[in-house]
């Protein structure tokens, strides 16, 4: 009976060993344990964006900030001295550009005051060519009463002369011989009087040609002046072209202005810090590093035959090692594709030919990939980042 009850005992732990085993493999397998895990945050390094002299800083090293924070204040003088600097020398340009528009305004009424010019020796030059056609019937008018004038001179004279030696005859009267000659004198005058006539034309078609000469050159004159005027004329377009240059140096100095005080981005952990004030800051370069409190990371290494159980979205249970006995929720927020090749395994990839090992591992050890998982709703005094932890995934 005691052999019997022996037995019947050890079948039971064998098979209630079993039965654990398989639990306990099947528990593992479907909730996923490690605690080659750590802690992480997304963290910045806060770098000037103008350089100067620190003349007030408003935090210390490990001092929790809020958004919007002043953090730290870069003495501001060379820059808003360089803002009204440029302010001026835009508003200066724009009083340029007003002056510029009167000039240009004064130059379109020369072009205009030259084109009247132009019409009015136009209209000159009308005139004198109208004169001197006139002149010129006139000279035609005076020669044609030279001719006649001429012609009745010719008449009387010859007719004296006929009738004067008749006289002595007594073909003809004292009295018609007296007629004749006082018309001989009455035409000669006549002739006279017409080339002084013709003579007046002539120096009158003179006058009118030299008039009419004038006229033109005036009237060149004129022309020449219009183009003179109308090549005087600008543009605003060279001034107003500098309208965006000067724009973006107030937009600059205001940019810089601005940036002489910085800002919290975002609710952060400020940390490393090691300048005090007084301190010279250069741009680029870090005064201490802000580490976002707003989301947490959980990143644990799993085995990649582990990684076909989790999936984004599960529940995971978050324990970090400051505080062993509390249970943080977190979600899965992604899964690593990627980690750095084992050189012992597949050797290095160089230049040229791959650097394979001789050598055989009969021993495998699984890759780990990382798991990141967000918590929630994380304390801001107990998280820091590289801090070790243990996660769980719960599944679905």
């Amino acid at each position: 009976m005691g052999k019997l009850i022996g037995r019947i005992l050890s079948v039971a732990i064998v098979v209630g060993t079993l039965l654990l085993a398989t639990v306990v493999i099947r528990h593992v397998n479907s909730y996923p344990r490690t605690d080659d895990s750590e802690i992480l945050a997304n963290f910045i390094g806060i770098a000037p964006q103008v350089e100067g002299p620190i003349l007030r800083l408003n935090v210390r090293d490990n001092q929790f900030v809020k958004q919007g924070d002043l953090l730290y204040e870069i003495d501001d003088r060379p820059y808003r001295y360089a803002l009204e600097k440029a302010i001026s020398e835009q508003a200066a340009l724009e009083g340029q550009i007003a002056d510029e528009r009167r000039r240009i305004a004064a130059l379109v009424s020369a072009v205009s005051v030259s084109q009247a010019n132009i019409q009015s020796a136009d209209a000159d030059v009308n005139r004198s060519t109208a004169a001197v056609d006139q002149a010129r019937a006139d000279v035609a008018n005076a020669e044609q009463g030279v001719s006649r004038a001429q012609a009745e001179w010719t008449y009387a004279n010859n007719n004296l002369h006929r009738i004067e030696p008749l006289l002595v005859k007594q073909f003809v009267t004292v009295d018609q011989v007296d007629r004749a000659r006082t018309s001989e004198i009455a035409q000669a005058q006549a002739l006279k009087q017409a080339e002084s006539q013709l003579q007046l034309a002539r120096a009158g078609l003179q006058s009118t040609l030299a008039q009419e000469q004038r006229s033109r050159a005036m009237l060149q004159q004129s022309k020449a002046q219009h183009e003179q005027s109308q090549n005087a004329v600008t543009t605003l377009e060279p001034l107003v072209n500098q309208r965006g240059a000067r724009a973006s140096a107030v937009e600059t100095a205001r940019y810089n202005l601005n940036n002489c005080r910085v800002y919290a981005p975002f609710a952060a952990r400020v940390t490393n810090l090691t300048i005090s004030e007084g301190a010279y800051a250069h741009v680029g370069q870090q005064v201490f590093t802000l580490i976002d409190a707003r989301t947490w990371w959980a990143v644990a290494n799993f085995r990649e035959g582990q990684l076909e159980h989790i999936a984004p979205g599960m529940r995971a249970d978050v324990y970090v090692m400051s505080k062993p006995n509390v249970r943080f929720s977190g979600v899965v927020d992604s899964i690593g594709f990627g980690v750095t090749p084992d050189a012992d395994v597949i050797g290095r990839f160089e230049q040229g030919l791959p650097d394979v090992q001789r050598t055989l591992n009969w021993v495998h050890l699984a890759s780990r990939y990382p798991v990141r998982v967000r918590v929630e709703k994380p304390p801001a005094e107990l998280f820091r980042i590289s801090e070790s932890a243990v996660v769980i995934i719960r599944g679905r």
